[in-house]
């Protein structure tokens, strides 16, 4: 019997030759650029090769470097989660409540830090919709009272905005007015029975040397970007932190003269917008009341969502912030997990 393979392909042959016609290139066509990007960026075939067994780790490689950077831009610029260390906006937020912040919901921002240091560089700070009054802000903590340079760089407080920039605050028997009007109290808020009276004065109040308490504060006006402040030998005490950290020097001159960057004056130019942030649980808050008042530049975003929340008691060192009025034992919270922060 003849032998008639000679003359016929192989299956194999066949197979191998039409994978080959749809890898390749018609003559005269262009590789999007789409397709491009596609390969540089994840070694996929691009129309006129198939990824090489030797490429396949520079394959993964690439797409975890892209993973990052992508997850990178979205923290940086849109959104990003933050945990609740203490009980400074009980109830509304606990101890261990897991939340997602919106950060272009009031501004766009560029990165104010070089990344995973405190080195400030300049940035952007354009705003969008702005902080109103009652919203439940994230922003970078402006320092103590008495330091114009903040012991530690980066520490985001959570709190809600109360004064918005020209607003009269006023607090009598733990009731908040904001330019004469009740502020209503939120929902969840905490407020305890006793109140320290009118005319106790608390050393650690904001400003410096004012004769006010926690319970019964003001009225002071939070400071617009434009406002003329009136400064003299009698009240530089309050106001000398304020324009030290706008970047200004305050010394005293011939017959107790004020001198801002050197020169004589008697009121003061704000450069910034600022806020007046509260904790809703009123009586366990380090909040304005105690360091003043908040810059717009340092606002970094609205609080969102919960997307997780558990009770870690602190052991060792190790746990969520301790409270008093939980059960001491890890719990999860699955009540709390999506709602929405208001």
């Amino acid at each position: 019997m003849a032998d008639n393979t000679s003359g016929t392909k192989t299956y194999a042959e066949i197979r191998a030759s039409r994978d080959a016609k749809k890898i390749q290139t018609p003559p005269g066509e262009k590789i999007g650029w789409w397709r491009a990007i596609l390969g540089s960026l994840f070694g996929v075939a691009t129309g006129t090769q198939l990824v090489s067994p030797n490429r396949k780790k520079d394959s993964w490689l690439r797409s975890l470097i892209f993973a990052i950077l992508i997850a990178g831009i979205i923290r940086t610029f849109f959104f990003e989660a933050f945990r609740i260390p203490t009980g400074s906006m009980k109830n509304t937020l606990l101890v261990g409540d897991y939340l997602f912040v919106n950060k272009i919901g009031y501004f766009l921002s560029t990165p104010k830090y070089i990344p995973l240091t405190s080195i400030e560089i300049p940035h952007l700070h354009l705003k969008t919709f702005g902080v109103h009054r009652g919203d439940v802000v994230v922003f970078e903590y402006p320092g103590d009272r008495d330091l114009v340079v903040p012991r530690e760089k980066k520490v985001n407080y959570i709190k809600r905005c109360i004064g918005e920039p020209g607003d009269v605050i006023e607090i009598r028997n733990k009731q908040v007015f904001v330019n004469g009007k009740k502020f209503q109290n939120p929902p969840e808020s905490i407020l305890e029975n006793d109140t320290m009276k009118p005319g106790f004065v608390m050393p650690g109040v904001f400003p410096k040397g004012a004769q006010w308490n926690k319970d019964n504060f003001g009225p002071l006006r939070v400071p617009k970007e434009g406002d003329l402040i009136p400064i003299s030998k009698d009240n530089i005490e309050q106001w000398d932190v304020f324009i030290q950290r706008e970047g200004h020097t305050v010394d005293f001159g011939a017959n107790d003269q004020i001198m801002i960057d050197g020169k004589p004056t008697s009121q003061y130019k704000v450069q910034r917008d600022y806020l007046w942030m509260m904790g809703d649980n009123r009586d366990d808050s380090e909040d304005s009341r105690f360091w003043g008042f908040a810059p717009m530049d340092n606002v970094v975003g609205s609080g969102m969502i919960i997307y997780w929340s558990w009770y870690n008691p602190p052991s060792q060192g190790t746990g969520d912030g301790y409270d008093p009025e939980e059960v001491q034992n890890f719990h999860i919270r699955w009540n709390r997990i999506g709602n929405l922060i208001h």
